[in-house]
């Protein structure tokens, strides 16, 4: 393997000739053999994106010639473009606030200009990916800021994702609002509802969910970039704080801001809690609504067998003909990484001292990766299996026709003591509600019809 030689503050070492990384990736990837696991994409363009905004600037304030400018922002743009990406080669689990991450991207992209300049890679004195690359800049400040930014931008499509999943839940509800079945709490029979009611719950639940979530991003939109080392700004022009978010700001659309205090954006991790905390609450409700649904479709002769899920793959290698809830399963199992995921944020946040917390590269990963794999499974989920849900209406009717609760309705006619003795020998004897109450002589035939109309005690109202 031919190799060039490269020096840093602890010395000298080969690295592969035609790697655009440089001898600081090269000291992480020896160093942090740990998972495999590689930087989210969003993590690598918002990074990226960082390092071409600077660029402009610095050309701006006069503190970059043309020529290195041109340069990095045509190798960011390449990146941006998807090419280099198998360079980005540092472990997730790497050194403390993400220097090994930065130094990276400040590699791969000095190398790739000093190619467009015509030069070889490793020829730092012309253009350095410290000096030139991270001009104006720290670790320290452009980690956190690219999370914020990859937040934002992933967020985006995991909203759209939600919306999708509220539309067809809507779609059922409207679908289904005609149909009377048993309603159940404590997992036992309860007062009937409507199928379109049960569904139209779990739509309202994801639009409430989108409100908190955006809220949530917003909060990601104050970018800290400008702060250096501390906070202070140390090493960075006066204006280049506000400059730089001009040109985020053009450069993707989004009305990111300037940070309120620059010590505080690099203090403190709250941003990514609050977004993390509200995904774990997403993540709660999903577990509990794709549950409903694999009650609701249990059976398809000994459960519920209410509702029938799309049969999307067969269910057993012994067992012919059974179809599973796959798509509840899968939704069900990336709830339980997204929650483990904000526990680890939660631990991660928890760990800064004083002017910095050194364990953003964990937050990075993570909190990219619950919501990558939630806007996903949502996705896959709606169009899989909430799009093709159908109803049983006949059994839905037999079973709240068969509910004891219905005596809930006898209540305001016949107080709840002498209604639950008719429940009492309604389960006991094989006798129906209505045959019992007759009996009985507590209410004439005309008022029990009356009393017992099953789509009048979805409503409010007394019979």
């Amino acid at each position: 393997m031919q190799t060039r030689s490269e020096k840093d503050s602890l010395g000298e070492r080969a690295i592969p000739i035609d790697a655009y990384y440089g001898i600081q990736t090269a000291r992480a990837i020896d160093n942090f053999p740990i998972s495999g696991l590689k930087p989210k994409p969003a993590y690598v363009e918002a990074t990226v994106c960082i390092k071409k905004a600077a660029a402009k600037v610095n050309h701006a304030l006069g503190l970059l010639d043309g020529r290195r400018s041109d340069a990095i922002i045509a190798a960011c743009n390449e990146i941006l473009e998807g090419k280099l990406r198998e360079w980005f080669v540092v472990d997730v689990y790497q050194a403390g606030a993400g220097t090994s991450h930065n130094m990276n991207a400040n590699e791969v992209i000095a190398n790739r200009a000093l190619e467009l300049v015509g030069e070889k890679k490793g020829a730092y004195s012309v253009i350095h990916p410290n000096d030139h690359v991270n001009m104006s800049q720290s670790t320290n400040d452009v980690c956190p800021t690219a999370i914020r930014i990859a937040a934002v931008l992933l967020t985006r499509f995991l909203l759209d994702s939600m919306k999708k999943t509220e539309n067809a839940f809507a779609a059922k509800a409207k679908e289904f609002a005609g149909i009377i079945k048993a309603g159940r709490t404590h997992l036992q029979d309860a007062v009937p509802v409507t199928l379109g009611q049960e569904f139209g719950a779990y739509a309202v639940c994801l639009r409430k969910h989108e409100a908190q979530i955006r809220q949530a991003k917003e909060a990601n939109k104050e970018l800290g970039i400008g702060g250096t080392a501390a906070g202070t700004g140390l090493n960075a022009h006066p204006q280049y704080r506000s400059m730089m978010v001009e040109e985020i700001c053009k450069e993707l659309g989004i009305d990111f801001r300037m940070a309120d205090d620059y010590f505080e954006a690099m203090q403190s991790l709250r941003p990514f809690v609050e977004l993390s905390g509200a995904l774990r609450c997403l993540a709660q409700d999903l577990i509990r609504i794709a549950n409903d649904l694999r009650l609701l479709s249990s059976g398809p002769k000994t459960g519920f067998a209410e509702i029938v899920l799309p049969a999307v793959q067969p269910g057993s290698s012994i067992m012919p003909g059974k179809v599973n809830p796959v798509m509840a399963e899968m939704l069900d199992m990336v709830c339980f990484q997204a929650i483990g995921c904000d526990t680890t944020i939660l631990l991660a946040a928890q760990a800064g001292q004083l002017e910095l917390n050194v364990m953003m590269p964990v937050v990075a990963f993570n909190l990219l990766h619950e919501i990558e794999i939630l806007r996903n499974a949502l996705d896959v989920f709606a169009g899989y299996c909430v799009e093709g849900i159908r109803a049983d209406a006949a059994r839905c009717k037999n079973l709240a026709e068969a509910s004891m609760s219905i005596v809930t309705a006898l209540n305001p006619h016949i107080g709840y003591a002498r209604a639950a003795e008719v429940a009492k020998e309604y389960l006991a004897s094989g006798k129906s509600i209505a045959q019992i109450v007759l009996e009985k002589g507590l209410l004439t035939e005309e008022k029990l019809r009356e009393v017992f109309d099953l789509r009048k005690m979805t409503e409010p109202g007394i019979r």
